[in-house]
């Protein structure tokens, strides 16, 4: 399974890159003999620093001993596409993900396999360049979750998360909100008429 998860922001909020925030999780899970994965995982972190070392990480995966993982999590690709802006440079990288995650699987056998996790946060008035480097994202990775802030409620931090599967099953949406004591509760988002992010027939994209 792959797929990419986007964060959109005001413009000018933080982004997620806070001194070492750039980060490549690697999550490794003993298989059983039945195929699931069983409890004792363990997760890798890796910090490369500009886009031309994780680069060399993801071309050197295939060297790499031991288990291989059941889950690539790259968070804050932003990072990585402002360094690179263009749209072959996007595309590449994307590409490279992906195939790493494949490497993986097939190194893992049948019955298990390695996901993907691509996380960005984007502006709510990105300029075309950012838009175009989403469009290109969007063609490698189908299935996108979608977070948005929402207006919270009294004492409440909320986000409308948006999945869709990219033609595996319907769009669905949830609000997830946090409590001041760091209670989370997720509830299905309410269908409202008229609201056009609720039309499972609309198409995806960052200006949802």
């Amino acid at each position: 399974w792959s797929g990419i998860s986007e964060r959109r922001c005001p413009r000018g909020g933080v982004s997620g890159k806070q001194g070492a925030g750039l980060n490549l999780g690697l999550l490794w899970t003993r298989v059983g003999t039945s195929g699931t994965g069983v409890s004792d995982g363990k997760i890798r972190f890796q910090y490369p620093p500009s886009t031309r070392e994780l680069l060399h990480l993801l071309c050197s995966a295939h060297e790499a001993r031991g288990p291989a993982p059941s889950l690539l999590l790259l968070d804050g690709l932003e990072e990585y596409l402002a360094e690179d802006p263009g749209l072959q440079e996007a595309a590449y990288l994307a590409a490279l993900l992906l195939d790493t995650a494949d490497h993986f699987s097939h190194r893992v056998g049948p019955g298990g396999g390695c996901g993907l996790i691509v996380a960005l946060q984007t502006q709510e008035e990105g300029d075309s360049g950012d838009a175009l480097q989403l469009s290109v994202l969007q063609r490698y990775f189908p299935a996108q979750c979608w977070l948005q802030p929402d207006a919270p409620g009294p004492g409440q931090h909320r986000l409308r998360a948006s999945l869709e599967p990219g033609g595996l099953g319907p769009r669905a949406e949830w609000c997830v909100a946090f409590r001041p004591d760091g209670e989370m509760t997720v509830t299905p988002w309410p269908a409202q008429a008229g609201d056009p992010s609720s039309d499972k027939g609309s198409s995806s994209g960052g200006q949802r």
